[in-house]
This record gives C-alpha cells, sequence and structure tokens, in this order.
C-alpha cells in the first residue's frame, strides 16, 4: 500500500547528524519501529514529503537541513533567568540546577519550553531553550516496514492505538 494521507505508518530508521563526525543520533528498529499517521501534524512536514511516495518494503535515505528540520540555532533563546525562579519554600534545589539538565518551563503566555542549564552564577541561571537538534542537518535512512488505513478511533485521537501506538 502507498503511503497517503491518513495511513498508519510503520518505519525502521537510522537519524545521523549529517556533518563531518556523521554521529548517531537515533535509531528505530525493525523490532520497535516508529509507528505514526501520516498527514495527521505530528511529524516535521519535510520528513513526510520525502516519505510520501513510498509502500511498505520501499527504502529511503534523505537529508533535512536545520531550517527544514528543528529550525536553525537561534542565540536569542538563550536566556539568563533570575535564579530566585528556581526556589522551592524560599531555597533553591542546586541538584536542578546541575549543568546539561533540561527542565520543563512556561513562557509568559503559558506555552511548555524545555530549557537546558548552561551555567549557574549566585544570581542567575543561563538556560538555552533551542531544541537540542537546532541548528543541525539531519539524514535519514531506513525502510517502510508497513502501511495501512488509520481506524476511525486513532483519525479522532490523532494518534495510533495498538502495536507501535498508543495503548488505552
Amino acid at each position: 500500500m502507498q503511503i497517503t494521507n491518513n495511513t498508519v505508518v510503520s518505519l525502521s530508521y537510522t537519524l545521523k547528524q549529517d556533518d563531518a563526525n556523521g554521529a548517531v543520533i537515533e535509531v528505530a528498529k525493525d523490532s520497535e519501529p516508529l509507528v505514526f499517521i501520516f498527514g495527521a501534524g505530528n511529524m516535521i512536514p519535510k520528513f513526510e514529503e520525502n516519505l510520501s511516495t513510498l509502500k511498505s518494503g520501499d527504502s529511503f535515505e534523505f537529508t533535512l537541513v536545520s531550517a527544514e528540520a528543528y529550525g536553525e540555532f537561534e542565540a536569542e533563546a538563550i536566556i539568563d533567568l533570575d535564579k530566585e525562579i528556581f526556589s522551592v519554600d524560599g531555597a533553591v534545589d542546586q541538584e536542578m540546577l546541575a549543568i546539561g539538565n533540561v527542565i520543563p518551563m512556561r513562557d509568559n503566555e503559558g506555552h511548555m519550553l524545555q530549557g537546558k542549564v548552561i551555567s549557574v552564577t549566585d544570581e542567575a541561571v543561563r538556560m538555552d531553550f533551542n531544541h537540542p537538534m537546532a541548528g543541525k542537518n539531519l539524514h535519514f535512512s531506513g525502510m517502510i516496514l508497513s502501511v495501512r488505513e488509520a481506524t476511525a478511533d486513532e483519525l479522532n485521537h490523532g494518534h495510533v492505538h495498538g502495536d507501535g501506538g498508543h495503548q488505552h
């Protein structure tokens, strides 16, 4: 079956950073594939575009430049926050502020953000709110394992049920 909107796609892949290093970022094996509803808006649009002409059994290999993937790295997304923001009952949890720790936060409009602690001083915490893969070109290679029609329940809920998907 050909991939079209509202089909459930199951695929295995290897994701590498597309640079001289070529470090493997993520692997989805045949035994634990990525399963998603094509066209439901849950995947990077250019990722889906590169799969749109494929069918079960087809292999793929493509690169997404950072602007097509998770966006460019933005220096403005690195922010110094008053250390008191992290105070609970008058004390700052120093373990929470460990360098490299990712802390869920909300912006002024209430949107959820993930901030990575870069540095800590007596007064401030410097955090990076860029996506971890911002500014990186991504190379995908893999195989389409199966394609099937999504059920009405899956389409109503916006995610896959059963094998590889959400369990109720």
